[in-house]
């Protein structure tokens, strides 16, 4: 809802005021259904509730504008900061024009139509192709043809705030605090970031596009900011687990849904049930009523998961939770091993596909 509203607001901007002052210089497109447009020159992530992208003529994206953290869909974005990205979005283009800002490589294109998904259970029934239904349909093909990667491809967008970068949003790249890895790189309140990974950006819906396509793998990436109009190079550490995000509002078909939710067990619980100190060992947390009714599992409250299909230790997973995310397709099923009461139980635990409206 809070996407929408910023949406009217944008649409609604008086031509007198600043921010529609600004949008008057440029040739402003809503689109409101995907059936004809290219999503691969206009790649994003699919489940951002609000985007824009600035561009020439000659289809040179200049910039996006948008993005969202998993709690809400709009934090980083304000009309203050929409309105300095447009006023940047102008001076591209007058470098472009010039000659001074190279063109970049087209995106090859592809279409709704050329999806086979979308147009079985889409395009087939006349309904109208959103921007939710391309990215779902693209990964449960992906699944399908053996290359979904759930890395890079289910946890999209990850968030900033882990590393430590804390935005001044009405004033768009700002740093108004820097924590964590990004404090230790050298990072102050007061930075303006200005490159990532040496790619140029403008708007924090450039630097989650650019943090989305950093290899899941990496150990750190380089940050640019500006101070005091000097740019200064940083490296920043990435802790583990950098790209998770909580996928609940994606209501994504290939994530399988569990029924709990668990945490991680600490250094000193994992010693004294004796088990290993890099085992993914998880305390159930919570239980969704639905675990009932789908006969999901036999979990209760507290239960310590220790293994899954005799898995104890995984690369990415630091939880049994994250495990049957990562290594289970919505469906399957898997064999538990479980502590209660200072006993150890084999449970089973079927996965079930998100019930998709579309």
């Amino acid at each position: 809802m809070e996407g929408r509203v910023f949406d009217a607001q944008v649409v609604l901007s008086p031509k007198d005021s600043p921010l529609g002052k600004v949008l008057n210089e440029y040739v402003c497109v809503r689109v409101v259904r995907m059936d004809d447009v290219d999503v691969g020159l206009f790649d994003r992530d699919w489940n951002n509730a609000i985007y824009f992208f600035v561009l020439n003529g000659d289809e040179q994206i200049y910039m996006r504008y948008g993005g969202r953290e998993s709690k809400s869909p709009d934090t980083y974005n304000s009309l203050d900061s929409l309105r300095i990205a447009l006023q940047q979005g102008l001076v591209l283009h007058k470098q472009y024009l010039q000659g001074h800002l190279p063109a970049t490589p087209r995106p090859a294109s592809l279409f709704p139509r050329e999806m086979p998904l979308l147009v079985e259970r889409t395009f087939a029934k006349r309904q109208c192709v959103e921007c939710h239904l391309i990215g779902d349909f693209q990964n449960i093909q992906r699944e399908r043809d053996g290359v979904l990667d759930k890395l890079a491809q289910l946890y999209r967008s990850p968030d900033i705030g882990k590393i430590g970068i804390s935005l001044d949003v009405p004033k768009g790249l700002v740093v108004k605090d820097a924590t964590g890895s990004a404090a230790a790189a050298g990072m102050k309140a007061g930075d303006r970031i200005s490159a990532w990974n040496a790619v140029p950006v403008f708007t924090f819906g450039d630097v989650q596009y650019r943090y989305d396509k950093v290899d899941r793998k990496a150990k750190s990436i380089n940050i640019t900011v500006d101070r005091s109009g000097q740019p200064v190079d940083l490296s920043v550490n990435l802790p583990p687990r950098w790209w998770w995000t909580d996928l609940r509002f994606r209501q994504s078909s290939v994530d399988p849904r569990l029924d709990f939710e668990d945490r991680p067990l600490t250094a000193d619980e994992k010693q004294k049930l004796g088990l290993k100190p890099d085992s993914f060992a998880s305390r159930v947390k919570y239980i969704a009523e639905l675990a009932k009714i789908r006969k999901t599992h036999d979990l209760l409250l507290d239960d310590v998961i220790v293994a899954v299909n005799g898995v104890e230790r995984d690369e990415f997973a630091n939880t049994a939770e994250l495990y049957l995310k990562l290594h289970t397709s919505a469906g399957e099923s898997a064999n538990l091993e479980v502590i209660r009461d200072g006993k150890r139980i084999a449970m089973p635990l079927k996965t079930h596909v998100l019930s998709f409206r579309k």
